[in-house]
């Protein structure tokens, strides 16, 4: 109890998104750690603004969280945690704490991600759930997002096949979002799946957050399955986690004329998976998920890519921020205290709004930069 009450402290501390918590705790012994005093708070980097937020958290936010983690069927698992999901475990911006609703046991189950726009077509309905229904014959879990659209059909049909599914939210899990999918959701539990968020239970849902929780999903999965996307979907997000965090990603191909098909198209170009049954993800995974070469609550074994592995191996901060990938710093030297919008900001670090988004989200992780009206600012 003693490390999720200091961990949901540390949470709080501004500047310390969950690549640095990360580091952090492969860095130190955390149990020292909560020692320390200013002075050595000072030597490893903090400034003033986190030093006094440590000292002084929100006591009443985290006793709120604790109680919630009291009630039947809700638990906060933390990194510390042998039943923190291993696949999870082992991507750099792993979240610190999880909350869960349900079997935490299913989180270490083989899993494959469903994921689409929240716009649909007829087609993609179709496949959205045939794809899970076989997963489901295969004993494999189906995680997703719970939004409308794609995701939605993915739950649904896996709690029809009464099999096993995970929804992870992009709010905390008294705020089920959309409502519409309350239902789903306790089924999903009685089913034996699990409701997953990193945020608070009281957390409203807000817009900057789904993309975030993106990470988790694929995070959790063995690939990812793209069934229907824009070019400009937060799906393709999705893939982009999955291909940082070493996992196959898979994508359904559709007729050229559909809107829908431009997003899964684009990431055959870029080396997807073009897939047209179950068989083609279970061959692609079949070697991941056998018991022996996946013992699931061994000390993990890090599997990210190249940008992902020189920023968690960055030995110092220079000035109270990260050492950033080339990337990251031709975006960072573009934003200022004043906000600039998503649209500007892509012209000045000549780069797709595509790009741009999933980079973003890096920085946001790292503490950074924050999103407010108008744009993205330094925090």
């Amino acid at each position: 109890m003693a490390h999720q009450y200091n961990l949901l402290r540390l949470l709080q501390v501004p500047q310390l998104g969950a690549q640095r918590i990360g580091r952090l705790l492969s860095e130190v012994d955390f149990a020292q750690f909560c020692d320390y005093d200013k002075i050595q708070l000072k030597q490893i980097g903090w400034n003033e603004k986190q030093i006094q937020r440590w000292f002084n958290p929100d006591k009443h936010w985290i006793e709120q969280a604790l109680t919630w983690a009291e009630q039947p069927n809700q638990q906060i698992l933390s990194l510390f945690d042998k039943a923190y999901p291993f696949l999870l475990r082992q991507i750099s911006t792993a979240p610190p704490i999880l909350f869960v609703k349900g079997n935490v046991e299913s989180l270490a189950l083989p899993q494959i991600a469903i994921v689409g726009s929240r716009d649909y077509s007829p087609y993609g309905e179709y496949w959205a759930g045939q794809f899970a229904a076989d997963l489901v014959k295969h004993n494999m879990t189906v995680t997703s997002g719970l939004a409308i659209g794609i995701d939605g059909f993915a739950h649904k049909k896996v709690v029809e096949h009464q099999g096993v599914t995970v929804a992870v939210l992009g709010s905390g899990l008294n705020r089920i979002y959309p409502a519409r999918h309350q239902k789903l959701a306790e089924q999903i539990v009685e089913l034996g799946g699990a409701l997953v968020s990193e945020f608070s239970p009281n957390q409203p849902p807000i817009a900057e957050n789904f993309p975030r929780r993106n990470r988790i999903i694929s995070g959790l999965s063995l690939g990812t399955l793209v069934i229907e996307a824009t070019i400009n979907s937060g799906s393709l997000i999705t893939a982009r986690y999955a291909l940082e965090q070493g996992r196959e990603v898979f994508a359904l191909p559709n007729a050229v004329q559909n809107p829908y098909a431009q997003g899964c198209h684009k990431l055959i170009k870029e080396g997807a998976l073009l897939v047209e049954c179950v068989e083609d993800m279970l061959e692609a995974v079949a070697s991941q998920y056998q018991p022996q070469q996946i013992p699931l609550f061994d000390e993990p074994k890090p599997i990210v890519s190249t940008s992902l592995q020189a920023v968690r191996n960055s030995e110092k901060f220079a000035k109270n921020l990260p050492n950033l990938t080339a990337c990251q710093q031709q975006i960072y030297q573009h934003i200022s205290l004043e906000p600039i919008t998503i649209d500007d900001l892509a012209k000045a670090a000549e780069m797709s709004v595509e790009t741009l988004l999933v980079e973003l989200l890096g920085l946001e992780l790292l503490g950074v930069i924050k999103q407010v009206s108008g744009g993205y600012v330094a925090s």
